[in-house]
């Protein structure tokens, strides 16, 4: 019922549209040369005048003259090339929490005594790892270096700006609120 009343009302907007439109086009026979006669008369006007081509500016010429100067793309701006100082050992293969930033990866115990003690690590696949002095972790190259009950120290190495690296000390503490 809605859809019939729809259609109807569409249709009569539609009727009194057209109707509009046929009113306004009304031609008699006597407007045909008066419409050639306008046409004939623009056409016959002239053309507007083109606006002159822009001034091309002109450029200084450059002369590449540093071929005598150090290359910046060579091998002595890059780590292989610098041989003192710490770097991250590229040949190492990557240990499973060095996939996730320092920040984000909680002690949650140890285990052991003394000089034997091994961290318990979760990171945020919340999975638990085992952390042993001279394992890995963190995505600054940190290498654990002693792991006690309530923290591991680690040395994170990062870049010092010249092309060569720092050693950088960290910590990841216990969390007693977990």
């Amino acid at each position: 019922m809605q859809t019939m009343r729809s259609l109807i009302v569409r249709s009569a907007v539609l009727v009194v549209a057209l109707a509009g439109c046929a009113r306004g086009v009304t031609s008699t026979p006597g407007d045909a040369p008066n419409l050639e006669n306008w046409v004939a008369q623009v056409k016959a006007r002239p053309a507007p005048p083109l606006d002159p081509l822009p001034v091309m500016q002109q450029f200084e010429t450059f002369e590449y003259a540093a071929q005598s100067l150090r290359d910046p793309f060579s091998r002595a701006f890059t780590d292989e090339g610098n041989g003192n100082g710490p770097r991250p050992d590229s040949a190492r293969r990557k240990q499973p929490l060095e996939a996730f930033p320092l920040d984000s990866l909680d002690m949650v115990g140890s285990l052991g005594k003394g000089g034997g003690l091994t961290a318990l690590v979760m990171a945020p696949d919340k999975v638990t790892y085992r952390i042993r002095p001279g394992d890995y972790m963190g995505q600054s190259d940190g290498r654990v270096t002693g792991v006690f009950e309530d923290r591991i120290e680690l040395v994170e190495l990062v870049p010092d700006g010249a092309g060569g690296w720092l050693e950088r000390p960290a910590t990841l503490s216990l969390d007693d609120n977990k």
